[in-house]
């Protein structure tokens, strides 16, 4: 038996007396090990795993969509793992170690949470969400000295949309912010109309007005978010759900075309509306 076969027979044997996050940990050591491990794992990096750690993560939220618990239990263990593979190379390089992770945030949901681990009372939910984001502003103040603004540390690499709730979160935990929907409803009203008077300089003076257009639907997407938000709702799940909703009745579109034996890029306008309207009821009725 080769040194490499009874390496491996070590490793397993070893693995199959853990069970849990310590067979987990270990697992990951093994693979990092320098002389033994997997040469892909050991050219990885904080910086080259970000790309896996965000599809797995996007991964997992689909599994929740779709309802498939049995692909949820892996996707999860996959996203674990990516927090488990941050843990180790911060081991390595003496920054921090998985229980270090593991006490951080412990640690952060006790702070954050008085009304269960202290006498601390709320009336409200809403006093409840209000001293989570006080806290999180401490939290901000006591990582970076600096740290002056409640907009501080919103991650720059999340989706637009998402980064902009945030930013009306962050605004509204401190007092700016429409007393209800029908303020944030009427800057939307707003903004339509700017971009429209934008549309007709750039139509009637015949000049490329496309950067103030550009800016003008930046603040007409701010402000719907802002509508979406004031509603309880997440707009990242709002427009996903417009996204399937289009996409399955164009899909259908597409099948009548094909039905009809039309090449639907060589179809009308028109007959393209009326098919667009059969899918509308069809994908409905098919709900």
């Amino acid at each position: 038996m080769s040194a490499n076969a009874t390496n491996n027979d070590t490793n397993l044997n070893k693995l199959s007396a853990l069970s849990g996050l310590e067979k987990l940990t270990t697992l990951m050591s093994m693979l990092r090990h320098p002389e033994t491990g997997c040469p892909w794992d050991l050219k990885q990096t904080f910086d080259s795993l970000i790309p896996y750690t965000i599809e797995e993560a996007y991964e997992v939220a689909q599994a929740i969509e779709d309802k498939d618990y049995v692909d949820l239990k892996s996707e999860l263990g996959d996203l674990l793992f990516q927090v488990v593979f941050y843990a180790q190379l911060g081991q390595e390089q003496s920054l921090f170690d998985f229980n270090d992770v593991i006490n951080t945030v412990c640690d952060k949901l006790i702070s954050r949470h008085p009304h269960v681990f202290s006498d601390v009372q709320f009336d409200s939910e809403q006093q409840i969400k209000q001293n989570w984001e006080k806290q999180k502003s401490k939290e901000r103040q006591l990582k970076d000295s600096a740290s002056t603004s409640v907009l501080d540390d919103i991650p720059l690499a999340i989706p637009a949309i998402s980064r902009a709730y945030k930013i009306q979160k962050r605004a509204a935990s401190v007092g700016f912010d429409w007393p209800d929907v029908h303020g944030a409803f009427d800057k939307v009203s707003e903004e339509i109309e700017e971009v429209k008077a934008e549309l007709r300089l750039d139509e009637t003076e015949n000049k490329d007005n496309i950067d103030a257009i550009a800016d003008e639907l930046g603040d007409l997407y701010f402000a719907l978010t802002n509508v979406t938000r004031h509603l309880g709702l997440n707009p990242e799940q709002v427009i996903k759900a417009a996204n399937n909703k289009f996409e399955k009745r164009f899909r259908q579109v597409e099948h009548i075309a094909t039905a009809n034996n039309a090449d639907i890029s060589q179809t009308s306008l028109e007959q393209l509306d009326t098919w667009w309207e059969q899918a509308k009821l069809d994908t409905k009725n098919t709900k």
